[in-house]
């Protein structure tokens, strides 16, 4: 059957098309059946909505993501003819009822929901399915290279290359400029590809960009790795593993992030960038992702175990997280606190320490003997801040940014302690929430300074933590909150009386 095609919203952004019931029922089909549509560039199957009065009989309603993927356009004829499911659906069901999927399954699965053969109906089944029930080694091993054969790969001039990652889960981690840097500097290339955040306020990828562009081709990337010897790129600009950024966007309002998923997903994309050395950061504590050191330790197994399997030596370290890393949270003031401690700052003292322990990590993997003593010499003497110069300069930013043009909210508010006595614990999720109601990441100017932390001692009226907005109307909103929710918890060291 031939029909006319019709754009709708634009605000539609998946692989969507929409009948009448009567053109429905002359191509047999029902609702949530499949449908392929064949334009002047391409055929794709999608599953159908029929609708009464919302198309006219003759027309096929069809989103722009489709009509783009197909070479369609308002007006122009496309052919429809029915699409029965893929057998990837079978193989989901066989995945929600807990059975081991052997490589075809996988791989057709990965290929479906990247050539939009499955629904985000049956997309969000498989990642309940992962969720619920998980998977092998074996099995992962197979996710991980199904997701990079859907993109690009990176093949670099020279070798070894070396790679960092955090698993996130811990406000104010900025010290991955630091790391690049510091390993950079001592000659090991880290072509290093960030993300942007996703239900955190600030991921590196959001904080690096008041640095320099992040965005950049694959094969500019080849070029400042091999030229520099080191980058910090967001990898959502490049074809990397494109399969991981489709479903992420479908993870994120069913709240969950199968662990099956995370492992394929990290490694999946470090396959594509050609490393052969790759320290993972586990920041393991209450309120973050892994909140047990036997929950770390299990993931360490696994990285590691999986490592072997895809041809990558791996390495762990398991970090504190029970209260952000530093001070600072939020895009502008993370920036600011990583430049300072570049530029030789010696406070805070957790990002010094964490990023210096995790590039001496590095640097030994590198064969570089005694690497955190040689870390913080690399930085002491300036050769990070240096090397973190041309990384900036070979992506398009200025050799002369300093941490005092950092553009931090200029509407700030502070928090204060109503008792005396100790910074008890600290509530990551909570300050997250703050950060984020003040405009975080979006709002590169807004976040939180966090003065008092675990130990401080606390007299009443002393500030807790520092609001900063780019606007009014934000920082009032996030003040109630953080007033109410109290992310900054105050004991005294009598915790109760007991008397007769």
């Amino acid at each position: 059957m031939k029909l006319i095609v019709k754009p709708m919203d634009h605000l539609i952004t998946g692989y969507v098309a929409c009948i009448d019931p009567a053109d429905a029922l002359v191509l047999g089909v029902k609702e949530n059946d499949r449908i392929r549509v064949t334009g002047p560039k391409g055929e794709m199957a999608v599953v159908v909505v029929v609708a009464d009065r919302a198309v006219n009989p003759g027309e096929l309603l069809v989103s722009i993501p489709l009509m783009k993927r197909v070479g369609a356009s308002e007006g122009c004829e496309v052919c429809v003819a029915y699409s029965p499911n893929p057998d990837s659906v079978r193989s989901i069901r066989r995945k929600m009822d807990g059975q081991k999927l052997d490589s075809i399954e996988i791989v057709n699965i990965v290929n479906d929901i990247y050539q939009g053969n499955l629904s985000t109906i049956e997309t969000s089944a498989w990642l309940t399915a992962l969720y619920i029930n998980g998977m092998d080694l074996d099995e992962i091993a197979v996710f991980a290279n199904a997701l990079v054969d859907t993109g690009d790969r990176v093949e670099f001039g020279r070798s070894p290359v070396f790679d960092f990652h955090s698993m996130g889960g811990v406000p104010g981690n900025k010290i991955t400029p630091i790391v690049v840097s510091i390993c950079a500097a001592a000659g090991l290339m880290v072509p290093k590809t960030s993300s942007r955040a996703i239900s955190s306020a600030c991921g590196t990828s959001d904080f690096v960009e008041l640095f320099c562009p992040v965005e950049v081709t694959l094969d500019r990337l080849r070029e400042i790795g091999e030229t520099v010897g080191g980058a910090f790129v967001w990898g959502g600009s490049m074809n990397i593993a494109p399969v991981d950024d489709m479903v992420i966007k479908i993870e994120h309002p069913l709240g969950i992030n199968p662990r099956a998923q995370m492992l394929a997903s990290i490694l999946g994309k470090k396959l594509a960038i050609g490393a052969d050395f790759l320290l993972i950061d586990i920041p393991t504590g209450g309120g973050t992702k892994v909140p047990t050191i036997e929950a770390a330790k299990e993931y360490s197994r696994d990285f590691m175990a999986l490592g072997e399997k895809l041809g990558i030596h791996i390495e762990c370290a398991i970090t504190y997280a029970d209260q952000p890393v530093g001070h600072a949270i939020g895009p502008a003031l993370e920036a600011r606190e990583c430049l300072r401690v570049l530029e030789g700052d010696d406070h805070p003292a957790s990002v010094i320490e964490k990023a210096c322990e995790c590039a001496g990590m590095l640097l030994e993997m590198g064969g570089i003997p005694d690497g955190a003593r040689r870390a913080r010499e690399i930085l002491r003497t300036g050769e990070a801040r240096k090397k973190f110069l041309e990384i900036v300069v070979a992506q398009g930013g200025s050799a002369d940014i300093k941490s005092s043009d950092m553009p931090v909210g200029k509407h700030t508010v502070d928090i204060i302690s109503k008792r005396s006595g100790y910074v008890n614990r600290v509530v990551n999720s909570d300050l997250v929430a703050v950060a984020k109601a003040l405009g975080a990441p979006s709002d590169k100017g807004a976040g939180i300074e966090v003065i008092k932390k675990r130990g401080h001692r606390v007299e009443v009226g002393d500030v807790l933590f520092r609001l900063y907005a780019d606007n009014d109307a934000k920082l009032a909103r996030a003040k109630d909150m953080a007033e109410k929710l109290m992310p900054v918890v105050i004991e005294g060291m009598i915790l109760s009386r007991v008397t007769e």
